[in-house]
């Protein structure tokens, strides 16, 4: 969810006016996936390096966080979805934590889709957590050190409880992860736009998914097989890409943003 501060410079507003309208597009854009289908949706929503930005940049998104976990607890309850925080949560303000805690406890049961927030998260910072972890009990001798595999490591990684992502998207031009679910990127299909983030509408994310669609994934055998499967039922159709709207409900992929 990159260009918050560039949106607001273009427009001679300070960089709280640009998350002001981040946070309106969240709100879209969380919509536009749930009628969709899109099983789970992962939201950069604060890096472990924004900590470094002023003390004022700070608190403000720390406000808007607040202010979305209460003004959507409803709809994320009322719409059966789980909510989920990845990242170093201890590290956020208590003001933040009072109403996201409840809320992840009270939608824990939810099944029709996943809202992950990666606050206070870097994957580089996730994976090396993971490996402690694991270091920790080998070194206890609870657990053989040749039996740690890809597996393994991932079952300790939080960002994979929600599943491989199938489609990462950025906007605002860059064209890098940025520490974002680097484990899990793997196979992912990567999508940039120029588009900064208050501007990205329903009708961008449908494009982006019609794009991802339109690949054929080449992770190995069984997905090459899948592909010329949805190709030979119309699943993908590089002729009418308009069909964003009704094939992304079919596939339900999994996205990080």
């Amino acid at each position: 969810m990159d260009g918050n501060g560039r949106w607001a410079e273009l427009r001679g507003e300070p960089r709280e006016a640009g998350h002001k309208a981040g946070s309106a597009a969240v709100r879209r854009i969380v919509r536009a996936c749930r009628k969709l289908g899109v099983e789970a949706l992962t939201l950069y929503a604060f890096s472990e390096q924004n900590w470094a930005r002023p003390r004022g940049e700070v608190d403000a998104l720390m406000g808007l966080l607040r202010e979305f976990l209460m003004s959507e607890r409803g709809e994320i309850l009322d719409n059966d979805i789980r909510l989920v925080a990845i990242g170093d949560i201890s590290r956020l303000p208590e003001v933040v934590r009072e109403v996201l805690d409840p809320l992840r406890t009270a939608s824990a049961g939810n099944m029709k889709m996943t809202l992950a927030l990666a606050l206070s998260y870097g994957a580089r910072e996730e994976i090396a957590a993971a490996a402690r972890e694991l270091a920790k009990e080998a070194v206890a001798g609870k657990l053989d050190p040749e039996a740690i595999d890809g597996a393994l490591l991932a079952a300790r990684l939080p960002s994979q409880s929600v599943g491989e992502p199938d489609l990462i998207l950025r906007t605002g031009g860059e064209q890098r992860l940025s520490n974002f679910l680097l484990y899990g990127a793997a196979y992912a299909e990567l999508s940039f736009t120029e588009r900064l983030w208050p501007d990205f509408t329903e009708d961008d994310l449908f494009a982006a998914i019609a794009a991802y669609q339109q690949r054929l994934r080449d992770a190995g055998p069984a997905d090459r097989a899948q592909g010329d499967a949805a190709r030979a039922n119309g699943a993908l159709d590089a002729d009418r890409p308009w069909r964003a709207r009704e094939l992304a409900a079919q596939d339900g992929p999994r996205t990080g943003v």
